[in-house]
């Protein structure tokens, strides 16, 4: 697990407090950080800022509990999947990794387009392939289908935003 401020002042798309250096600041901040390092990260998730108010939302639709079922059941499916060549997605490799995770023909374009369009190194490409089969595990989908791999993308690195 990786933890970054998007800035060196942290306020980087906080609307309450404004970054006056932005968008250079942001982008020298992050590019303090290697491409390649950067690449061995699965997931980018932005969080942003909890407010007062927000302390006084009604609870999530989803408990914990429903979640860490929802989770077991995933890492079930893939210890059965793979029984015991590896355990997780995230262990697989090659030709178990494109036998598990070989998308749908519109996730194979919307792949084949991103790796273009986003330059993805192998690297990334795979572990594209590894987060939407692990996405399509957490709904209980046979085949890793193209809204997997959408999702997936969506978690890659962005340019940062103000």
């Amino acid at each position: 697990m990786n933890a970054t401020r998007p800035c060196r002042c942290g306020h980087l798309g906080d609307a309450s407090q404004a970054c006056s250096r932005a968008p250079k600041c942001a982008a020298d901040y992050q590019g303090r950080i290697s491409g390649p390092l950067l690449d061995r990260i699965d997931l980018h998730v932005d969080v942003p800022a909890v407010s007062a108010a927000d302390l006084t939302l009604p609870p999530p639709a989803e408990s914990s509990a429903q979640i860490a079922a929802r989770v077991a059941a995933a890492r079930a499916i893939q210890t059965a999947r793979y029984a015991g060549a590896v355990r997780t997605n995230a262990e697989a490799d090659g030709k178990l990794l494109e036998n598990a995770a070989t998308p749908d023909e519109a996730g194979r374009k919307l792949l084949a387009q991103a790796a273009d369009t986003l330059r993805l190194s192998a690297r990334g490409y795979h572990r594209v392939l590894r987060v939407a089969r692990t996405l399509a595990d957490l709904t209980g989908t046979p085949q890793v289908a193209r809204i997997h791999i959408a999702e997936a993308l969506s978690y890659r690195r962005r340019a940062p935003v103000n």
